[in-house]
């Protein structure tokens, strides 16, 4: 979220001694990230160690904290490791939050920097490592699974029938229905696209396996020193491996590179697997579908969320631009089905 939550910072602080053994000397928000349910802070120690904070509300599934802990145990570096509380638990809680604690890492994300040749390799080698990781089920328990389910589509369906018919007055919510009123047109194709796509990928009856499901630029960190991470794992999920193979090429990248060098890159280091092309012209259009829908119910739904409306709007309207994910998701279909 990119406005600080309605949370003392003293509150915080109390809650990293009691919980960590953390003596805070500095505590700052950091205004990063669209999930409006989750806020980030910097805190440093009395001894001036940093350390990123993550406060988490809503549901919440332990695996998003276990699974990266299990990933690093086995030796995939490219991941940051939650640390444990004095009890050995991976999170504590502070009503309405849990609190999370890592390790500060000062870097930049995938689209502040350019990736370098070696990054790209990289970050296939690490994806590979935890697509093919035997992860106990114990710790798997309760992830969602792939169901190709219609909610996204018949979302933005909805909405664009709604922005017909309902006038609003908080001038985001008015740009936005403006907006989509010009882009119906585009915007139920992709809908209607998406469809088709949906059965007859699941008529190829594809493997599943745990992914990310939201590996793009945005989640690489690239530190002070060219290291590579790979963070954000709150979307867990089992579905084929298509579900993360789609951001490859797909225009959410980052900088660098052409979209067919990140490919060739990414794949040096993932290695040769045979992938779907209907999976990949799927997901392309179905991520795009669910990024419509979530900020519709953000921004259509509700007044609230300050600064953070108009960055959605934002980043809403950039699926639509001539080279954005739209564009680069109906290439995929026409070049594949």
């Amino acid at each position: 979220m990119l406005e600080k939550p309605d949370l003392n910072d003293q509150r915080i602080i109390t809650c990293l001694h009691d919980e960590y053994g953390l003596s805070v000397a500095q505590i700052a928000f950091l205004p990063l990230g669209a999930d409006m349910n989750t806020a980030v802070y910097r805190v440093v120690g009395n001894d001036e160690t940093p350390y990123f904070v993550k406060l988490r509300r809503g549901d919440f599934n332990e695996a998003v904290i276990t699974v990266p802990k299990f990933l690093s145990d086995q030796g995939i570096i490219q991941i940051i490791p939650a640390l444990t509380t004095q009890r050995g638990q991976l999170y504590a809680h502070l009503d309405p939050f849990r609190v999370i604690l890592y390790p500060f890492v000062a870097g930049y994300n995938g689209l502040e920097v350019n990736l370098s040749d070696q990054q790209r390799i990289e970050f296939g080698t690490a994806l590979k490592s935890f697509h093919t990781a035997k992860i106990p089920e114990a710790l798997t328990k309760g992830i969602r699974r792939e169901t190709f389910s219609s909610e996204w589509r018949d979302k933005v369906r909805s909405f664009l029938e709604r922005i017909e018919d309902e006038s609003f007055d908080e001038p985001v919510a008015v740009e936005l229905a403006a907006f989509l009123k010009r882009k119906r047109g585009e915007t139920l194709e992709l809908v209607n696209r998406a469809e088709q796509l949906a059965q007859a990928f699941q008529r190829q009856l594809p493997e599943f396996i745990l992914c990310h499901a939201d590996i793009h630029a945005w989640n690489l960190l690239i530190d002070v020193n060219g290291r590579l991470y790979l963070v954000d794992w709150d979307t867990l999920l089992f579905a084929p491996k298509e579900r993360d193979l789609m951001f490859i090429g797909a225009g959410l990248g980052g900088n660098g590179h052409s979209l067919e060098e990140e490919e060739r890159l990414f794949y040096q280091g993932y290695g040769s697997t045979a992938v779907d092309p209907i999976g990949i012209a799927y997901y392309r259009s179905e991520r795009v579908i669910e990024d419509i829908a979530v900020y519709c119910e953000q921004l259509l739904l509700s007044e609230a969320g300050g600064a953070d409306r108009a960055e959605s709007f934002e980043a809403l309207k950039a699926n639509y631009l001539p080279n954005g994910t739209i564009a680069i998701a109906r290439e995929s279909d026409a070049a594949y089905i």
